[in-house]
């Protein structure tokens, strides 16, 4: 090997690190810039599975990759946001989403006829700009281009380097005759396309390297045709590796994947083998970039398209692929297990989407111990036993609920994130706490009911009604604060605010006709020191609840 041949092999891993690290921090720039619209997407993921291969499409346009689509789809399933029907249109517009990079790869000879439209002879001018945006710009969003234009730039010298490195080898035989073998045998073509997607865990990746090697005139049409169907079932190796150890609807999403590709890639390589023995001028003929970009898309969208009325039977195979067995995750219940359950960290493929995952269990968590809340105010006029023991039993869930978000919450700020989802992230610790410290206030007055029921302690008639009058405020305002992150409706915080200020003033009210009633001998010593602990708890309550508040008006 002479000193030419080193230096083109360099060259060619080097332009291969250019183009899979382009690639990489073009789609982390497109996924912060995407931020919030994560949420919306997240809402629309809903039965109707034309509106799930839109989205599918287009969440793998922006993070180019279906594999890693897939993953989050995989994960999504087994935290229970998506179910499997949901799940098979995502999956298929994921596959549909993938063809985006190879027309991008392809951008280079689509301007064969004029040099000035060739991606490499104005990617020196991209990463120039995209760098002067990144380090002099101040505007978040202007440094997200900047990223953004970046990796695109990379993106396109690294495939220039690539092509290069290979073109002073086209005329050797042993690329003659490897293409030749692939593609006389469809088995091996696959094969080899399979392989290298897995050893690489991105379908975008494997496609942009044979687009590659189709740029210099040394891949024929039957080796393309047979390598991409392989890429294509290669690409769900990462969501299978994903589902290993994960519950049976977690493995059945990923067997969704495969088998989708797998029917997909036999019935093209059927047709392909029978039109190539027909026309064996056309298999031996050469491909360029363009038309395996144009075979890529007709595959993904004809393959969808056809399957895509099979939704229910790609499910049902899935099932029968996937035995039930007892140990399954499927059969836990417990407000604990769901939550480690939705806290997936498949999801982390969408930083967008593990932070609004996040959001969601905070907000499940704050509907918990609001729950909890009303059962513990309830219990201080019941008494009941049962409902005091539920509300000890309820808080030590909403501790350990509290233990797992800040786990999972540390692990989400460490993501790639822009400045606001990082705001959010910084305020979704607080509002853990915030509710955590609800759900110790909920522990007091269930603690407060019981000591009133040992002692045998009554309240008067007035004092039952003005516990009845601020704790409903109260109730209110959690409830309320809750919606507020749920929703991010700013009419929801100013509805705290305001019956924050009412809380403060009857607590106040409250207190004073108290001690007047302690005067007057019209209530007894003990009692009163219970009444005044519990009136204490619900305007600390109310606080908590107005914090909440406002880290979503922080976040407008």
């Amino acid at each position: 090997m002479s000193i030419n041949d080193v230096s083109s092999l360099f060259g060619f891993l080097g332009g291969l690190g250019m183009f899979l690290y382009g690639m990489n921090i073009m789609a982390d720039g497109m996924q912060k810039t995407a931020g919030g619209r994560m949420k919306q997407f997240l809402g629309m993921l809903t039965n109707n599975r034309v509106m799930g291969v839109l989205l599918g499409a287009l969440i793998t346009a922006i993070i180019q990759s279906s594999g890693a689509t897939t993953v989050m789809v995989v994960g999504f399933v087994s935290a229970g946001v998506l179910n499997l029907t949901q799940a098979v249109g995502v999956i298929m517009g994921a596959n549909i989403g993938t063809t985006i990079t190879a027309w991008i790869v392809s951008m280079s000879q689509l301007g064969d006829a004029f040099e000035v439209m060739k991606p490499d002879f104005y990617a020196p001018l991209i990463i120039g700009i995209g760098a002067l945006l990144m380090v002099f710009s101040k505007q978040q969003k202007k440094k997200l281009v900047g990223e953004i234009l970046v990796g695109l730039g990379l993106l396109f010298v690294g495939l220039e380097f690539m092509s290069s490195s290979i073109s002073p080898y086209t005329e050797a035989p042993i690329f003659a005759k490897a293409f030749e073998l692939l593609g006389s045998n469809p088995i091996l073509g696959m094969l080899i396309g399979l392989i290298v997607t897995a050893l690489l865990q991105s379908s975008s990746a494997s496609v942009g390297i044979l687009q590659t090697l189709a740029m210099n005139g040394i891949v024929t049409t039957n080796a393309a045709i047979y390598i991409t169907l392989g890429q294509n079932i290669g690409s769900c190796v990462t969501a299978l590796i994903s589902s290993m150890g994960s519950s049976r609807t977690a493995k059945r999403a990923a067997c969704i994947h495969l088998s989708f590709n797998v029917i997909g890639s036999i019935l093209f390589g059927v047709l392909g083998f029978i039109l190539f023995a027909v026309k064996p001028d056309f298999a031996a003929s050469n491909i360029n970039a363009v038309q395996i970009s144009i075979f890529h898309t007709i595959f993904n969208i004809t393959n969808t398209v056809i399957l895509f009325p099979f939704a229910g039977q790609l499910v049902k195979l899935s099932g029968i692929l996937v035995k039930e067995k007892s140990g399954d995750l499927d059969g836990e219940s417990g407000e604990e297990q769901e939550t480690l359950k939705h806290l997936d960290e498949r999801i982390f493929e969408s930083p967008a989407f593990a932070l609004e995952t996040a959001a969601l269990e905070v907000i499940h968590m704050g509907q918990i111990t609001a729950g909890n809340l009303e059962k513990a105010i309830s219990a201080l006029e019941t008494a009941d036993q049962s409902a005091i023991q539920e509300v000890y039993k309820t808080e030590k869930t909403i501790n350990n609920m509290e233990k797992m978000l800040t786990e999972y919450l540390i692990k989400v700020d460490n993501l790639s994130l822009n400045e606001h989802q990082k705001l959010v992230v910084s305020n979704l610790f607080y509002s853990i706490s915030d509710i955590e410290r609800i759900g110790d206030h909920s522990e007091n007055l269930a603690e407060l009911a019981q000591s009133l029921q040992e002692e045998n302690y009554r309240f008067s008639d007035t004092a039952l009604e003005d516990l009845r009058s601020i704790s409903s405020i109260v109730i209110d305002s959690f409830f309320h604060a809750v919606e507020a992150r749920r929703t991010g409706n700013m009419d929801e915080v100013r509805k705290v605010s305001q019956l924050e200020d009412e809380v403060d003033n009857l607590e106040e009210e409250l207190r004073e006709k108290h001690i007047e009633r302690l005067s007057s001998g019209k209530c007894k010593a003990s009692t009163g020191v219970i009444f005044l602990d519990i009136i204490s708890n619900l305007e600390r309550i109310s606080d908590h609840a107005y914090n909440l508040a406002g880290y979503v008006k922080n976040e407008k």
